[in-house]
């Protein structure tokens, strides 16, 4: 749980800045590019001191504190690297414009902004 609250908020950060480009009028594979470029800083410094931090976890004296501390370093450097900066841009790029498609039985949700393309 403390991983996927901690992962979440940078998360939403990147998404936020390549959906703001996709509705600016880029096309999906620029908006991935350019959002994760923009975020990057960000997302590497959020990312170094939490590690940093959970690694002083793993001096306590307690054995369960080190395997926290041990436990969510590794997590949040294999999300801040392979998630984020690996699989996040290449499932985004194959998904091509599905990424922004919403089904018609979640119409209801509030509109964040314009629709590049409508699926049926």
């Amino acid at each position: 749980m403390i991983l996927f609250g901690l992962s979440m908020d940078y998360h939403v950060f990147i998404l936020s800045r390549i959906r703001e480009a996709v509705l600016g009028g880029a096309s999906t594979e620029a908006a991935v590019a350019e959002g994760i470029k923009s975020t990057a800083g960000v997302v590497t410094s959020a990312a170094a001191v939490m590690i940093a931090v959970f690694s002083v976890f793993a001096t306590l004296g307690a054995i369960e504190f080190k395997q926290m501390g041990v436990g969510l370093a590794a997590a949040i450097l294999i999300d801040a690297t392979l998630v984020r900066a690996v699989l996040l841009p290449a499932t985004m790029k194959l998904l091509g414009d599905w990424n922004w498609y919403l089904p018609r039985g979640l119409s209801w949700l509030p509109k964040t902004g314009a629709v590049t393309t409508q699926r049926a």
